[in-house]
């Protein structure tokens, strides 16, 4: 059985570690979709495609590497026209892991099975949090895995 979880990963965190780990204890192969892939890089969306994809590949192990490939998922100007966009980038999938309420109304539509997926830690473990104790140069090494870590280090400042 195939998944598909969807994240912007704006940076990849522990949140998003945990979510991975779940998805991939029900599916076989996971489709990871790199949400807005075609946005340029601003202030909510620091991170091109490609350098997200590196910071979850540098920041799992490889028993996980070979059960999970990534796809770039542009945003287009409404959900339903998104979600067909979608059939055209990743292969068929059996579960879609989501939060959101409209995807899993309109998957739950296309009778395809909604998994929700447990927050781990979610008033630190945001996107949003972390890039604002980057920004102001506050404590945030502990809310990330290694490779994010490393990759921010390196690449961000």
């Amino acid at each position: 059985m195939d998944g598909l979880l969807i994240g912007r990963f704006q940076p990849f965190h522990l949140g998003h570690l945990e979510a991975l780990r779940f998805a991939l204890s029900k599916v076989d192969k996971l489709w990871v979709g790199l949400g807005s892939s075609n946005k340029p890089v601003e202030k909510n969306n620091p991170f091109t495609a490609q350098q997200r994809k590196e910071m979850i590949l540098s920041s799992i192990d490889d028993s996980m590497k070979e059960k999970i490939v990534i796809y770039f998922i542009p945003d287009v100007d409404n959900h339903v026209r998104w979600i067909e966009k979608i059939d055209t980038i990743v292969p068929k999938f059996d579960i879609i892991f989501s939060n959101d309420d409209l995807t899993k109304h309109l998957y739950l539509k296309r009778n395809i099975q909604v998994l929700t997926i447990p927050f781990l830690n979610r008033e630190s473990l945001s996107g949003t949090n972390l890039r604002n104790l980057i920004v102001n140069d506050l404590r945030w090494e502990d809310f990330v895995p290694d490779g994010t870590r490393n990759f921010l280090k390196k690449n961000w400042s």
